[in-house]
Formats: structure tokens, sequence, C-alpha cells
């Protein structure tokens, strides 16, 4: 499985961005894909995650403001951020976990920078 994270980059606060995570590989037993990110001296937190049957799930931090979705047609997840905020500011990375015969992997894409100025 590869994952490719995309559309990151630099916005005002209020603004907003789409980011894309497009997965490639073997895309069956798909537990859940999620958004990360990590801000500088900051440990790597979710952001949102969609479940293999579609259940979502958001931090407080982003609730009502951001927007995750998937595109199984074209093997996409997408992240909607609107109002973003300068505490937004963060690498943002896409994973997969996915279930195998030994067991559940997480795959993750490279990271994408987004950077809210105020």
């Amino acid at each position: 499985v590869q994952l490719q994270a995309s559309g990151g980059g630099l916005v005002q606060a209020g603004g907003s961005l789409r980011l894309s995570c497009a997965a490639s590989g073997n895309m069956f037993s798909i537990n859940y894909m999620g958004w990360y990110r990590q801000a500088p001296g900051k440990q790597r937190e979710l952001v949102a995650l969609i479940t293999g049957g579609g259940t979502t799930n958001y931090a407080d931090s982003v609730k009502g403001r951001f927007t995750i979705s998937r595109d199984n047609a074209k093997n996409t997840m997408y992240l909607q951020m609107n109002s973003l905020k300068s505490e937004d500011t963060a690498v943002y990375y896409c994973k997969m976990n996915r279930g195998t015969s030994f067991g559940a992997f997480d795959y993750w894409g490279q990271g994408t920078q987004v950077t809210v100025s105020s």
C-alpha cells in the first residue's frame, strides 16, 4: 500500500484548503483511514478518521470546521478544512489501517504542510 498526500499550502486565517490522500495497492480489509497532524515541538495527533463502514470521527478542535470523506472509486480520501486558524498549522499525514492475516497494519503517507497565517 502506498499513500500520497497533497493539497497543503499557505492560507490566511479563515480560509479553506482541501487535502487529498491517494491510495494504491491492496485496498481490501481497510479498517479505517485518517488524517493526523504534527505541529513543531508537538506530538502527532488525530484530526479525523473514517471507518470502512463510513463512520467518521473528529478531534474536538476541528469539529464543525473540517470534513473527512472518501471516494472509493478513486481510492482517495479527502479532508476539507474550512475556517482555518493559525493553530491548524502543521504537517498533515494520512494513514490507512488495514487488516491482514498477520494482524492490522498502519500505512502512512509522506505528509503535506499546511500553514495558516494570522
